[in-house]
């Protein structure tokens, strides 16, 4: 289980802090829930305790884990061809697992492909919100700042 002070990921929203557990009232139902504090934007996630494994929560990568992040960032993928929407999904299934190693090739594959020929609007929305999952948990593993890591990511991808 999780404590006070525990950096995670939460899959789809990215990492943060957990600061707190509040018991809160919902539909007449009382439930206890973390409070995670996520570094970009200062928002806050409530998530019930009991729902926590259904979540996939899980702890940040060890630092010894950013240079397999910056690896997969280089890596030349090849190019998906098909109809957005089967790309758009199959990157959306990376995103859902939650592994910092899968939305890293999210990032790369839709920025080399930004380059190339363009995103579909979707698909924009889909590298934007890839990237702040990629760089909320890189913040946190590398204890820097979001700027440095944005840096990092525009200069190591592809």
């Amino acid at each position: 289980m999780f404590s006070i002070g525990d950096r995670v990921v939460y899959p789809m929203h990215g990492a943060g802090v957990i600061e707190s557990y509040e018991e809160r009232e919902i539909l007449g139902k009382c439930q206890r829930y973390f409070v995670m504090r996520l570094p970009l934007g200062e928002m806050k996630v409530y998530i019930p305790e009991s729902n926590v494994d259904n979540m996939g929560l899980r702890q940040i990568v060890p630092t010894s884990d950013v240079a397999k992040v910056i690896a997969v960032l280089r890596m030349k993928h090849p190019d998906e061809e098909g109809n957005w929407n089967r790309r758009y999904r199959a990157n959306l299934d990376k995103l859902r697992t939650g592994c910092i190693m899968e939305v890293a090739q999210v990032v790369s594959n839709l920025m080399a492909r930004e380059r190339q020929k363009g995103l579909s609007t979707g698909e924009k929305r889909m590298l934007d919100t890839a990237r702040q999952i990629l760089i909320s948990e890189l913040i946190l593993v590398e204890n820097t700042s979001e700027a440095l890591v944005q840096e990092l990511i525009a200069r190591e991808c592809c």
